[in-house]
């Protein structure tokens, strides 16, 4: 269990939005009825650094083929999965902001597959035979600014009310009501004895907003918060009216770390904060150093995770710039 805590002063910051987390590159295998992870017992990640801040999470990645033989493997990256349909209450859609996966230095040309999923059933092919494309089924109003999609036809539309595919939103406008989990999928040459490097990175999904800047008993169990990290709490929200501590929190799913042959052989983890008084707490085995003002690292060997990773960035000074983008799709 880790806390950081580096306080001093306090600061008021404008709403956050709600979390979604990402996770780490996985071997996987595409199957009849979707895409299934499955461990590997020829390749190991020898390394990873994950940077974590409420900017940008950063992952470098060595991996090696230690059989005989080359191996080529399918790399799957999962976006979080988002309502087709614009909700309410703020929410993240698609793709986060820049985003980038690269191998060995070059950027990656990776394929998508596009699955709707409603009541947890695959409507994909349903929607296919309506003639909706990718981009149909994909797109989210909250794109529109940016994203120029084809609109439904009038016979599409009355085909999914049918269907019951279609409801009214809070917004009064009719929308569809599945969810869509789009896969960014590539294959991989992992030459036998050598060491290939993946990089990616992207702008994280956070929370946050006044609702969320409290500290009471579960929110202290769920990053781990010690006593000093409480005292200094305390002693920041004590110079707010509403003795609030402006707050953000950051996800990562680093459970699919297991996928690979002994886990991670050397895993080092920087957290990194944008202004040195901000406060940090998280659980996470080991314990942190701290490199500089901002930064605090812990490193482990056979790293095999547990849990994903939740981490508290307190006494910001600004919201992060966090909003998706639409997912890349096939021309």
């Amino acid at each position: 269990m880790t806390r950081l805590t580096t306080p001093r002063t306090a600061a008021l910051a404008a709403l956050f939005l709600p979390v979604l987390a990402l996770a780490n590159d996985g071997i996987a295998g595409v199957s009849a009825g979707g895409i299934v992870f499955r461990k590997t017992d020829a390749i190991a990640m020898k390394k990873e650094v994950l940077n974590v801040s409420r900017s940008l999470i950063s992952v470098d990645y060595e991996f090696v083929n230690e059989s005989s033989s080359d191996l080529e493997e399918t790399i799957v990256f999962p976006l979080p999965a988002y309502q087709a349909m614009k909700q309410d209450s703020d929410t993240y859609y698609g793709q986060p902001a820049e985003f980038s996966i690269k191998v060995d230095g070059k950027a990656v040309g990776f394929s998508t597959r596009v699955i709707a999923l409603h009541a947890k059933e695959d409507i994909t092919a349903q929607l296919k035979k309506l003639g909706l494309s990718d981009a149909q089924i994909a797109f989210n109003s909250s794109f529109a600014s940016k994203t120029k999609v084809a609109p439904l036809t009038a016979k599409q539309r009355q085909q999914l009310s049918s269907l019951n595919l279609l409801e009214q939103g809070a917004d009064g406008d009719t929308g569809p009501v599945w969810e869509v989990q789009v896969n960014y999928i590539w294959k991989q040459v992992f030459p036998a004895g050598k060491v290939v490097r993946v990089h990616h990175a992207y702008r994280p999904f956070v929370s946050g907003g006044p609702g969320e800047w409290g500290m009471n008993a579960e929110v202290a169990k769920t990053y781990c918060a010690d006593k000093e990290f409480l005292s200094t709490w305390k002693k920041l929200a004590a110079r707010t009216p509403d003795r609030l501590v402006p707050a953000e929190h950051v996800s990562y799913i680093l459970k699919t770390g297991n996928t690979w042959k002994r886990g991670i052989d050397d895993f080092t983890l920087n957290v990194i904060k944008r202004h040195p008084a901000e406060i940090v707490s998280l659980c996470f085995p080991g314990t942190f150093r701290k490199i500089d003002a901002n930064t605090f690292q812990v490193r482990l060997s056979n790293f095999q995770p547990a849990d994903d990773l939740q981490v508290y960035f307190g006494n910001i000074d600004a919201a992060s710039e966090s909003s998706g983008v639409m997912p890349v799709l096939a021309k």
